[in-house]
């Protein structure tokens, strides 16, 4: 199985646009070693020849494309696409579909959570069907989902019961998922985790015996957001961890003896994303890599 890393950021990107916190001035001004990253996005695939999935479209897809070379054009407009997952409805993992029209068709693979809001609540899948035909394949929880010499299976994943576009009601069941993608070949699991509250025994469950762990890695401190006066709500309260400290998720996955872990969706105000800070010391003593735009991946 073969996996690369398009996007590493959580949404907005590093440096994000309208912001002025320590890490994105860094990353303008050099004044600290710090690496751009654009809206995390992975793809993944059998081994290549067998095409790839995207998982999750970012606003950044056409350059996520355009900089892995396995993801190019084939003939005058052909793809190596075979489809797109999504993990969710968020905007920054699901703007890049309307990106994708010029593909004579997008493939949807995604929940039916994620489904309904994408139709009912942000109205993206209508103006998407203007452009183009869309396929919707139901993802089920807990589900093999065939994809061609891997298999990809759902689960849940924390994140509150908050729902912006009113269309949910109180059932967060497939809101947000993870995926576990096995190898169909080789019995090789990864996880892609990119947005999940809490790491309950369910979740971790799921992350059990992967050889591969690509997860959530918005903050440093719950409150970081708070501290640098840049939001009223804690990253939990936005349903995702943070990283440091007691109880964070450095601590807790570090004890499961997984054989990689990388965090990916990574806030702008993390200080992880700066090669020389503290915090990222403290991430690669422990032995997880910080994600980064391009990270290619053989599980």
């Amino acid at each position: 199985m073969r996996i690369r890393v398009l996007g590493s950021a959580a949404g907005g990107g590093f440096p994000q646009w309208n912001c002025g916190c320590p890490g994105c001035r860094a990353v303008r001004d050099g004044s600290r070693p710090a690496t751009p990253r654009t809206q995390s996005s992975i793809a993944v695939s059998a081994g290549g020849d067998d095409g790839w999935w995207l998982v999750n479209a970012s606003p950044d897809v056409r350059s996520q494309l355009a900089d892995a070379p396995e993801l190019r054009p084939t003939g005058d407009r052909g793809t190596p696409l075979r489809g797109v997952l999504l993990t969710d409805a968020e905007i920054d993992h699901s703007l890049g579909l309307l990106l994708l029209r010029e593909g004579g068709g997008v493939a949807l693979h995604a929940t039916a959570a994620t489904h309904r809001t994408l139709r009912d609540g942000t109205g993206l899948l209508g103006t998407l069907e203007k452009f183009c035909p869309v396929t919707w394949t139901e993802v089920v929880l807990g589900a093999p989902h065939d994809l061609g010499g891997l298999t990809c299976t759902a689960f849940d994943a924390p994140s509150g019961k908050h729902d912006r576009f009113g269309v949910l009601g109180d059932d967060p069941a497939g809101r947000v998922v993870g995926y576990r993608f096995t190898d169909t070949t080789t019995g090789a699991v990864a996880v892609y985790l990119p947005g999940v509250q809490d790491l309950t025994a369910d979740v971790l469950g799921e992350i059990e015996g992967a050889d591969l762990l690509l997860v959530d890695g918005t903050t440093w401190h719950d409150d970081e957001m708070i501290r640098l006066g840049l939001a009223r709500r804690t990253a939990h309260d936005m349903g995702h961890l943070h990283v440091g400290g007691p109880g964070g998720s450095l601590e807790v996955l570090s004890r499961l003896g997984l054989p990689r872990i990388v965090y990916v969706h990574i806030n702008n105000t993390n200080p992880i994303l700066l090669d020389d800070s503290d915090e990222r010391a403290e991430v690669e003593k422990a032995g997880v890599t910080v994600g980064t735009d391009g990270l290619d991946l053989e599980v």
